[in-house]
């Protein structure tokens, strides 16, 4: 679903158009109709972003390949180190510079502490056991 929705932004031009017609009595019905509207096209995309995930995924276990990991590989991991070892120079200069050795542990424990828990992602002990992922998406 884009941004730009040609067919939402017809309909909430016909719901505002009703709206001035009807008056405000009808407001809170305009509102859920139009709401509602929204909700099947946002159902819809996620159905079609679904669906298309598990046929990629399917495709790729019959050629006999790897999925692409959804945590990422190597290259992600290692362009987030990459990363945090730039902005620590900056950061230690100004934990230093404000607070000296504290300063420059605290720092220190903050960059550290955003890796690991970026590594942790990973951890298979952290991940759920089952194929079941709870979501906001589901009844």
């Amino acid at each position: 679903m884009k941004a730009g929705d040609p067919e939402l932004r017809n309909e909430l031009d016909a719901a505002l158009r009703a709206r001035g017609e009807l008056g405000s009595e009808y407001e809170s019905a305009l509102v859920e109709s139009f709401l509602e509207k929204v909700e099947h096209r946002l159902d819809a995309t996620l159905d079609r972003r679904v669906r298309r995930h598990l046929a990629e995924q399917r495709v790729s276990l019959a050629r006999g390949t790897r999925p692409p990991h959804p945590l990422g590989g190597f290259a992600e991991r290692y362009g987030f180190a990459i990363v945090s070892l730039v902005l620590a120079v900056p950061l230690s200069a100004i934990g230093a510079e404000t607070a000296h050795t504290g300063g420059l542990v605290v720092a220190w424990l903050g960059i550290v502490a955003v890796n690991a828990v970026h590594a942790a992602r990973n951890w298979p002990f952290l991940q759920r056991r089952s194929g079941h992922v709870a979501s906001d998406w589901e009844d």
